[in-house]
This record gives structure tokens, sequence and C-alpha cells, in this order.
């Protein structure tokens, strides 16, 4: 089977997509960032401290807590100053954040399992959460679970957020808390990706809740426990659980949930959740809440198409329906009192007609917001008038960005379609051009389109242009047909608009590219990891009439029908986008109805180091073997390297290694950081689409991944936590 390794492709220059907002944080439109030497690469702002956590504030300090916000209810906070950085925890022992530290590099300094001895890695226990899909929920499992690691304690969430604590050299169950979740609250999956941990700093030592496990719920719940027992902090919300329903609408289940941790910066819970994609124009909001750490009370409202509201709507009334959301994991910087938002797109995804200025502003935009505030610092957007579902997915990582003047503070931004750019945290502006490319024109609404398109000018993970030879197939008449499927269908490469005549082909696919999983950053020897998906999907845009007929009904129609049964497909797998002239149905994929098997050659997914100072490529190699791939859904049981689709991050240590499952063979692997080199890898009891951590007890260094498997990526579902040290003999 045939594999490739391309180059970066080389476009030309064009100019960016920041909005900056003073520190007055006024709103402005989007505007061109100040031009950087497209030579250098280099920022032309000044340089801060050597640590790269910045002196200069990019916002001002926001109200104290218990103002009362405009448009809404008051709220209420601890009398913590929110204007001042918290103390953060620190990585190396522990994991105490989602991201590893508060940078959310995904890399730890330990160094005791390294290149010469990770051969030697043996299982140190295995834990079973016990949660695992009813009968309603089978198809619909995907935990993409990361723990945390704090003291001697892991904690975790199952994939139905059941809070958890084990001993984190025995993997012995310290507590438990089951939020109770029902099945009919799962939107595409049940899926927790994380939790997060806080420490009151206003609390005594042997205070309740002085230390709190928090995450966020499908059912759309924010719950806060004692880290120590596992019960229910009585001081937050209503014994222990806040509800995120409120100002959104009629509760429809399934529509509106969340499956990424929070970000908590300054004492300021911020969370946004999934809204299912697809079902309707009249769908939640995507606003962005924060909310205090200890009571859980409301401390500020996002909503980006009435920015005046920023408490609790009134009596009646609901935040904006239908608008971006932040499905994904923000991240934070203390310092600068900024948290950072990937944000999606509106609630239709492959249609635009019908949205509103604010959307398409926002969509498909990293934001910034001041936490104490909740107000825009600045956004980059990413894809203008973004019709092709290439959310931002990924959590951003904060790195010291070296240049010849100096570190910058700097957030790493993967995207969907490829490219990652690198912008000024403060600012938001790039530190390297930002070029703009002609867009294809045509689709359903030509007049709509933009024009260009952004690209960067530091690093794209994107391959070349599809032609009618990348056609595959596993047998001579597979690849005929996919050769007869490409010509029918519109294709004129990157950002090929929807159309409804024939099918268009996307090419990345709405997996990326970067997904959920982000990259890894190794500041020890300056490299940059990024796993990533190359694979279409075949998409075609249903009329309105013809989508009625096939009983195409949105989420909320379907839910008084079925009691809230939520079918087992893909995303855009025939979405109904109620409030559209046009439903979707996405092949993602893009797989032969012959086989079952993909239409574009292998590899489908890979695995690339980077040179983080200047975007350079190191080393780029296929990731996943063919072991349970193959036609008719027959697991080959071949052990090529083909690389398979992948969904989960990747780990990177101060031992030289990398460290990913993701891919769709259940293999967990380790890989030389600087040759591309497996040098370790070890069957999964079922999927290992998550992402690894790594933590020491007493001298002794332990890697965990969690195998809960996949529904999308169809591999088996598990509720394991597999942890890996090396024998006590052998350091």
């Amino acid at each position: 089977m045939a594999s490739r390794h391309l180059a970066t492709l080389t476009l030309a220059l064009g100019l960016g997509c920041v909005s900056a907002v003073p520190a007055a944080l006024a709103q402005q439109t989007s505007s061109d960032p100040a031009p950087a030497d497209p030579a250098a690469g280099q920022s032309t702002l000044p340089p801060v401290p050597a640590d790269g956590d910045g002196e200069r504030p990019a916002v001002a300090p926001g109200a104290a807590p218990g103002a009362a916000n405009e448009g809404g209810a008051e709220t209420a906070g601890i009398g913590t100053d929110r204007s001042q950085p918290q103390a953060t925890q620190a990585v190396g022992d522990d994991w105490p954040y989602y991201g590893g530290g508060p940078k959310a590099q995904r890399y730890s300094p330990l160094d005791q399992i390294n290149t010469g001895n990770v051969g030697n890695l043996e299982r140190a226990f295995v834990y079973r959460t016990g949660d695992m899909p009813s009968e309603r929920a089978k198809g619909k499992y995907a935990w993409e679970g990361t723990p945390l690691k704090v003291g001697r304690s892991l904690y975790m969430c199952s994939a139905e957020n059941i809070l958890i604590s084990v001993d984190a050299t025995t993997g012995k169950e310290n507590w438990r808390y089951d939020p109770k979740v029902s099945d009919d609250a799962i939107p595409y999956s049940a899926s927790c990706r994380g939790v997060a941990y806080y420490v009151n700093p206003q609390a005594g030592d042997d205070a309740a809740c002085k230390t709190r496990i928090i995450e966020g719920t499908l059912d759309a719940r924010l719950i806060a426990v004692d880290a120590k027992t596992g019960e229910p902090c009585e001081d937050f919300g209503d014994n222990g659980a806040v509800s995120l329903w409120d100002g959104i609408g009629n509760k429809v289940p399934g529509w509106y949930a969340v499956t990424a941790p929070p970000a908590i910066v300054r004492g300021v819970i911020v969370t946004g959740a999934q809204v299912k994609d697809g079902e309707a124009e009249d769908a939640p909001s995507g606003v962005i809440r924060g909310y205090d750490a200890v009571t859980g009370k409301l401390a500020w409202a996002w909503d980006l198409a009435n920015p005046e509201l920023t408490g609790e709507p009134a009596d009646g009334q609901t935040y904006t329906r239908g608008t971006p959301n932040m499905w994904t994991a923000p991240v934070g910087d203390e310092k600068l009192g900024l948290v950072y938002l990937p944000l999606g797109n509106s609630s239709v995804d492959y249609y635009g007609g019908n949205r509103s200025d604010a959307e398409n502003e926002w969509a498909t935009s990293l934001v910034a917001l001041d936490v104490t505030t909740g107000k825009p610092a600045w956004h980059f957007q990413t894809v203008h008038y973004d019709l092709w579902d290439y959310d931002l997915g990924s959590q951003l990582t904060l790195v010291d960005f070296p240049t010849d003047k100096g570190k910058v503070p700097a957030v790493i931004l993967p995207s969907k379609q490829g490219d990652l750019y690198i912008l000024d945290r403060r600012t938001g502006e790039s530190l390297f051009p930002v070029k703009s490319v002609d867009a294809p024109k045509g689709g359903v609404e030509p007049e709509n389109l933009s024009p260009t398109q952004p690209t960067s000018a530091y690093h794209t993970l994107r391959k070349k242009r599809l032609t009618e030879k990348d056609m595959w197939g596993a047998t001579p008449l597979d690849q005929l047909w996919c050769r007869i499927e490409f010509r029918r269908a519109n294709y004129d490469g990157f950002f090929t608009p929807p159309s409804a005549d024939k099918p268009w082909i996307q090419y990345p696919g709405y997996n990326g590219g970067s997904d959920w999983g982000s990259v890894s950053v190794d500041p020890k020897n300056g490299i940059l990891i990024a796993n990533y998906n190359d694979i279409p999907n075949y998409n075609r845009l249903i009329a309105r009439k013809k989508a009625d007929e096939m009983g195409l009904k949105p989420i909320n129609e379907r839910a008084k029908e079925d009691n809230g049964s939520i079918p087992a497909k893909a995303e855009g797998a025939g979405d109904p986008q109620a409030g559209a002239p046009y439903a979707i149905d996405v092949n993602a994929g893009w797989r032969s109805s012959l086989t079952g098997m993909p239409c574009t050659e292998p590899p489908y997914g890979g695995i690339r180091a980077i040179d983080l100072a200047t975007g350079e490529t190191l080393w780029d190699e296929p990731l996943g073997e063919a072991l349970r791939n193959g036609p008719f859904g027959i697991a080959s049981r071949l052990p090529l390297t083909i690389g398979t689709p992948n969904n989960g991050g990747p780990l990177t240590t101060a031992g030289g290694l990398v460290f990913v499952a993701a891919a769709t063979d259940d293999l967990i692997r380790a890989i030389d950081v600087k040759t591309g080199e497996v040098v370790w890898q070890d069957q999964l009891p079922a999927g290992g689409q998550a992402t690894p951590m790594t933590y020491e007890v007493d001298g002794r260094q332990y890697l965990a991944i969690s195998a809960g498997g996949h529904h999308f990526m169809e591999t088996p579902v598990g509720d394991y936590l597999v942890v890996y040290a090396l024998p006590q003999n052998a350091n």
C-alpha cells in the first residue's frame, strides 16, 4: 500500500485576519495585523522576559466580584481579587491540568522512561470504570478521557460523567461520584475528555472542598466534588451542581452537552458546550459563560450576537440561538487574565445564507476573553464564511516563542484544514505572515462566498490537491468505482463550495487536519509534535422538499416522537439543517459503497515533528497499522503501517519520547522524538482514542492511557485505564 510524505504547501503571501481590541475593550471589526518580516518570521512587538509569561497586561482589570452585570442578574464572588493572577499547579511529578500544565503543552519533564529503556515497560495496573453502554446507548460511546494526577491520586471522569479517584500506584479506587447522567443526554457520543482541579485559596487546609474536582456533563451541568472524598461541594451551586440550561431555552436532551473540561482562570470556571450540529438554525446558543469556582455563581456571560447581555437573560428570553459555540477545551493565561476560546461554526454548518453579521464575524475564530469581565480582547478568524464544518476543535497550546528579539508569549492554533498558526497571545497578531489564497467559486450561494481564505505561512499539515490518480481501492473494481465517483463530484481543490446538483469533495474532511487531540510541544528540544488526519469527505446538499420526503427531522421534533432516541450515525450523515433550504449528507472519510474502504490512497493519518522556531518539518511518518482495517469491515490483521484515521493527542517527555495511541489499530506507541522511529508499542484492550499522560510517585514514572474505544472510529469500546511503568528493579 502506498505511502507518501509531502512537503509543506507553498502558497502566495497575503495578509492576516486578526481583530485586536484595545485595553478599553471597545469592539471593532476585523483588521490586518502589523506586518512582520517574512524572511525572519519575527514579531514586531517588544520582547517579554525570558520566562515568556509577559508583564504587559492585554486588558484592563475587570469589575470586582459581586458587581451587577448589564441586562442580567447580579453575580457573586468569593472575594478573590480577579484582577491578579492566582497560583498555578506545576507539571512534573503531577499532571494537574487536562493539557498537563497551565500552558497545555502535553509535555512532561520526567525522563526516567527514555529511549534506552522504554522497551522494558510493563503494565503496572489496569483499572476499569465500570461505565459501559447500556442497550440503548450501544454505538454511542467514545470515552476520550485523560486523567489528572495530583499527589498520590488520579482523577477522571467516565464516558457518562462518573467522577472517580484511584490510587496512582495501584489503581485501587479511592472514591466515585455518579451524577446519574441519562442515556438520552448523549449527543453524538458519550464522551468526557477530562476534569479540572481547583484549590480554593480562601479555605483552610482542613476545610471541605478546599481542593475540588470540577466537570461539565452530557446533561449540561457543572459538578464540583471534594477531591479528597468525592462528596459534592455544598457551597457550589445547588449541593455541588450548577445547571447550564439556564438561559438556553427548552431542554432537549442531547442537543446541548459538555464533553470537554473547563478552564479555571483567576478563580473563574470558563465553559462552553457542544451544540449538536446540523439539526436546526433555531439551535441552543453558543454562549460562553464564567462561573465562580467556589460558589458556582454566574460571573459573566458572553453572547457574541448580544454583547450587552453579560448576565442571565430576562424571564422568558434566551441567549441568542444558533450562534457559534465552543465544544472543545479552553485554556487560560493567569498573568494576562485571558482565556482562549476556539470557536466552532453556526448551528447549520453547510449553508450560511441566513447567518447574522455577528455569526459571520466570530465563527471559526480563536477568541481571547478577559476572564474578569467576559469581554473580548481580540479574535483571529481561520475561515471566512465557513461552509465546511472547519470549527476549531483543538485546545490551544501556550508557548514562549523564540525570536531574535527574545521570547514572545504566543499560542499555537491548530486547525482542521491543517494550518498551524503562531499568534502573540497578548494581541492575536500572527508572528508569521498569514497568506490569502483565492477560493473556488460556485455552489448554491456563490454571492455569499468569501473570495479569499487565510492560510498559514508558518506550517500546514495539509497535503497536495487530490487527482483522479489518487483514487484507490481494495480491488480493481473498487478503484474504478471511486474514479467514477471522483468524476461525478464537484471538486476545485481546497474550499470547494457545497453543491446540490451533484456531490462535492471536501479535503481535508471535518476531522482534520488537527482535531480535539491538539499538539504537543517539547520545549527542551524546540519540537512541535502533531498527529493528523489526511482523508476527504464526500458530501451533498439535499433540497428541503427531498429532505422532508426522506423524513429528516431535527432533534427537538424527533425527541417528541421517539422519546429522545439518538440515532447512531456519523455527524452530517443525513442532518436536517431545519430552517435552511438544504439538509446535508456527508460520507465521512469518503468510503466506497462496494467494500466500505476509503476511496483515496493511504496513508489516512500521520504524525509529524516540526521545528518550533522555523515551522520546518523534521520528520513525518504514517500513524497506524492495517491490523483492524479491511474490506467489508473484515480486519486484515496485517501489521502494515498504512496510516489510519486517528483521534486523540500526543504526549512528549524529556525522555526523548512521544507517546501516542489515537489510531484505529488499538496500539499505544512510543516514538523517538528526534527520528520518528517507533521504539515500543503495546496492544490495548480497546480503542485508544484519548491522549496519554504521565506522572511520578515515589521516584517511579508511570504512563497512563484510557482505552475506551470510539463508535465513530469503529474501535472496540471499553472502560479501561491502562497504566505502565518500568519494572521496579529497572530504572
